[in-house]
C-alpha cells in the first residue's frame, strides 16, 4: 500500500506570526508524532508552503485578506518548530500561490497513492481545499483526514471544514 503524509502549511505565520492562533500552536507535537510514525514506516512525507511575494496586497487574496504573510524568504515563510526540524531535504515540498495546489493534485495523480492523510492548517482555508484536490486527483484512494492535527482560527469553522469533508467520503479520524 502506497501512503503519503501531507502536511499543509504548518509555517510559522499560521502558528505563531501574521494569521498565528493558539489552536495552531498545540498542533506542533501531535504533527510531529504523526511525521515521525510515517518515517519509522518508510512512507513519503510532504510539505506545501503558503507562498506569497511582496506584492500580496495588490493580489485578489491580499485585498480580501489583507494580512501579509507568508512572503518566501522570510522567517514567518518558514516551517514551524519541530516540524521544521523533521524536514529532510529528500522531502518533497510544494509551494502553493493559492488556497489549494494543481501541481500537488498532479503529483497525487503522478505517483498513485492508496491512501493520502492530510494534517495542518487553516483547516476551513487551505487543508479543506487540498483534500478536495487529492479526491479529485485519486478518487479511489482514501483520502483522511486527522481531525487531533487540524485548526481553524475558528473553532466553529474547523467543525463546519471537518463536516463538509466528511460528506465528500474524507474520511476523519480522531474527531473529538
Amino acid at each position: 500500500m502506497k501512503n503519503i503524509l501531507l502536511v499543509i502549511d504548518y509555517q510559522q505565520d499560521f502558528v505563531d506570526g501574521a494569521l498565528g492562533f493558539p489552536q495552531a500552536v498545540r498542533l506542533e507535537e501531535p504533527i510531529a508524532q504523526k511525521i515521525m510514525e510515517y518515517r519509522q514506516n518508510g512512507q513519503e512525507i510532504l510539505f506545501t508552503y503558503d507562498t506569497h511575494t511582496a506584492d500580496y496586497l495588490n493580489t485578489q487574496e491580499g485585498r480580501n485578506l489583507p494580512v501579509v504573510h507568508c512572503i518566501k524568504g522570510t522567517a514567518g515563510w518558514e516551517l514551524y518548530g519541530k516540524v521544521a526540524q523533521l524536514r529532510r531535504d529528500t522531502d518533497t515540498c510544494i509551494e502553493k500561490i493559492a488556497f489549494g495546489s494543481m501541481e500537488l493534485a498532479e503529483y497525487l495523480v503522478a505517483n498513485q497513492y492508496d491512501r493520502v492523510e492530510l494534517v495542518g492548517v487553516v483547516s476551513n482555508i487551505c487543508l479543506i481545499s487540498d483534500a478536495v484536490l487529492a479526491k479529485a486527483a485519486l478518487p479511489e484512494a482514501e483520502i483522511i483526514v486527522d481531525a487531533s492535527c487540524v485548526a481553524s482560527n475558528e473553532d466553529r469553522l474547523n467543525e463546519a471544514a471537518l463536516e463538509v469533508m466528511a460528506s465528500m467520503q474524507i474520511h476523519i479520524i480522531n474527531r473529538r
